[in-house]
Formats: structure tokens, sequence, C-alpha cells
């Protein structure tokens, strides 16, 4: 089995190799103004390409992952709730309270 495992990953690695090998070879290289050019939704590109983001962007960004995660992480439990017993809902209960109290923090700030 372990033999089979390190044949498969040596052909996998090879193979990868040799396809960028070979598209980095043949590729062409030439950049012309339309590839260089900024694109924006087919509307020419306004005001500037350096503008800096409000840092709450970034923030709801990073929440929304955080509560996306937690969505993923619960359903699983939710499945699995009879098999993991007390222990289970209360570790649950303890990660939803920390990330409760962290969306009450932020929504104060």
């Amino acid at each position: 089995m372990g033999v089979v495992l390190v044949l498969l990953l040596i052909i996998g690695v090879s193979l990868s190799t040799i396809v960028l090998g070979v598209s980095y070879i043949m590729g062409v290289k030439r950049a012309d103004s339309e590839k260089a050019s900024v694109y924006e939704c087919g509307f020419d590109p306004f005001g500037s390409l350096k503008a800096l983001f409000s840092v709450r962007f970034f923030l709801v960004g990073v929440l929304f992952m955080i509560f996306d995660l937690e969505i993923s992480l619960l359903f699983p439990w939710c499945v699995t709730l009879n098999e993991t017993g007390l222990e289970g809902f209360w570790a649950m209960c303890i990660f939803m309270g920390v990330l409760t109290i962290g969306l009450i923090y932020e929504w104060a700030k």
C-alpha cells in the first residue's frame, strides 16, 4: 500500500512539473496593451487604482468568514449530537458563547 502511494505521489509531482514547464516554455510572453489594461466590469476604470478601502470593509468580510465557518461547524455538530453527549453539547455552547461575545464586541465598535 505504501509503495503505491509513493508511486502515485512521484507520478503526480512529475506530471505537474512537466505540464507547468511545457506551458511556461510554449506560452506567449508578449503583453499587449489590451492585456495590460485594467478591467473593471466592462467599464473604463474610474478613480485612482491605489485608493484605500475603509478598514470596516475588511472587518465585515472577516466577520462574514468567521460566522460562515461557524455555521459549517454547527451543522455536523447537530447531526452527531446523540454521539457527543453532554461533553459535546457544552463544548459547542462554549464555542457559540465565545463567538457571540466576539460579535457583540465587534458590533459595539
